[in-house]
């Protein structure tokens, strides 16, 4: 494969796995597994799409256009401080309506999830440009391990397809990719166990 096809399958793979996508299918998942009410399965799956899909999305757009992201990947890590903090907000107020709409516990910890681990990125962010990618991907896979038990790390190519394109695009450095990927999947492993149990 010639340099310019692999970039152009490591874009397309980065695009494909942006971490909103992965958001709205883990809660599409968790609302057709969990919920017991049709109702309430459309709720979810209705704050999943607006408030951890399409405003997530549409947030990071507009910081975009704005010039206060230069780019597509924000790869200056110094830019990616009030995005986050926007999608902590996003991220809180349907925190709010999940817990108002009553869905079950384990959409609820999994919500939770993406707030205290964007407020962790923060944090870390300020010495490291970790790989949202990457954590994207694995805090499902934590998730779907936790339900569905260690069979689920058969998914674990799509990690790694989606760490080497963000090597191969030159958004993050194999660290900054690998500690995204663990610290997504042990930070969302450890609370939903502390919360469900």
């Amino acid at each position: 494969m010639s340099e310019k096809l692999l970039q152009k399958f490591a874009r397309v793979i980065s695009t494909i796995f942006i971490p909103p996508i992965l958001t709205l299918i883990s809660f599409i998942y968790l609302a057709l597994t969990f919920e017991n009410y049709n109702n309430i399965k459309i709720y979810l799956i209705v704050i999943a799409t607006i408030l951890g899909f399409i405003l997530q999305i549409a947030s990071f757009i507009y910081f975009y256009r704005k010039g206060l992201v230069s780019d597509v990947d924000a790869k200056n890590k110094k830019e990616r401080t009030i995005p986050y903090l926007v999608s902590i907000i996003i991220y809180i107020a349907g925190f709010i309506l999940l817990l108002i709409c009553q869905v079950s516990n384990i959409s609820i910890a999994f919500w939770f999830c993406y707030i205290s681990n964007t407020f962790l990125v923060i944090l870390i962010n300020r010495y490291l440009k970790i790989s949202i990618h990457a954590m994207g991907v694995s805090g499902p896979l934590a998730l779907f391990t936790f339900i569905l038990g260690f069979q689920t790390l058969l998914l674990l190519p799509i990690l790694f397809a989606v760490g080497w394109s963000r090597i191969k695009l030159n958004c993050h450095s194999i660290t900054e990719v690998f500690t995204g990927a663990l610290l997504g999947y042990i930070s969302v492993y450890i609370q939903l166990s502390i919360f469900l149990k």
